[in-house]
């Protein structure tokens, strides 16, 4: 049975405030890891977060900043390498989204949604690589979706955000490489998330989970295992690839 050792890691974790990303925080503490907690605006979450994973043992870190604006990231690497001390792990999570025909949808939407969710992965993995590549390795782990290649009605901007990320994160993998810094994907499918009630009713989430193979949407904390795999020892020699957590979803639709 694998189980992974992080002990003495320190991660980073964009939008880790609630759903995927605080699953993924609270795994990788549970595995060891110290944890930088990023989130834009959820602070109150941010902090119950840091205080739980502080019980667990581990250091814990907030810092509020939008991925999406770069002098704030460079602000937020900074100061989490001189509170941490360095860091070994980055997992990608944030991401936003507007839910619109394309025929509606405004410059500025489509600019917000790729701000965070494409040029946010830019920017994060950019600066942690950098910080690896002169440490001697690291590991990046980039939250995706199967509508990186699934499209889906009304999400054009995050669709394609999804896909750039992916291709991306194959470059970057090849080009870091020599590096000993790994670059892998995780693409969730359907996942039951505080996100998902914002555009969706109680009773569409449960006909639609009863349409997937497994029969159910997916839980956050199934998505950190993959997440907490990746960057891993365990996953030593895996960079480049791109594990799908759907439940068959992908498959069907």
């Amino acid at each position: 049975m694998i189980n992974p050792d992080l002990t003495g890691k320190v991660a980073l974790v964009t939008g880790a405030a609630r759903g995927i990303g605080r699953a993924v925080a609270l795994d990788l503490a549970g595995h060891g890891a110290d944890v930088v907690i990023n989130d834009w605006r959820n602070g109150d979450e941010a902090h119950e977060l840091a205080a739980v994973i502080q019980k667990m043992g581990r250091r814990a870190h907030v810092c509020l900043a939008d991925v999406g604006n770069r002098p704030q990231v460079e602000q937020m690497f900074e100061k989490s390498i001189h509170d941490m001390g360095h860091i070994d792990i980055l997992v990608n999570n944030a991401a936003y989204s507007v839910r619109k025909p394309f025929l509606e949808l405004s410059p500025e939407e489509v600019e917000r949604t790729w701000s965070v969710s494409l040029w946010g992965v830019f920017h994060c993995s950019q600066l942690a690589a950098r910080h690896m590549s002169v440490q001697g390795g690291g590991a990046i782990a980039i939250v995706s979706s199967v509508h990186s290649f699934r499209p889906y009605p009304n999400a054009s901007a995050y669709n394609g955000a999804k896909a750039a990320i992916n291709h991306m994160a194959a470059s970057w993998a090849l080009e870091l490489a020599p590096q000993r810094i790994r670059v892998n994907v995780v693409e969730p499918g359907w996942i039951d998330t505080p996100g998902e009630r914002v555009h969706n009713s109680e009773e569409l989430i449960a006909s639609g989970g009863s349409r997937i193979p497994l029969g159910r949407l997916g839980l956050p904390e199934e998505v950190a295992k993959a997440v907490t795999f990746l960057v891993s020892d365990d996953a030593s020699y895996i960079t480049g690839a791109v594990i799908r957590v759907d439940g068959g979803f992908s498959l069907k639709y």
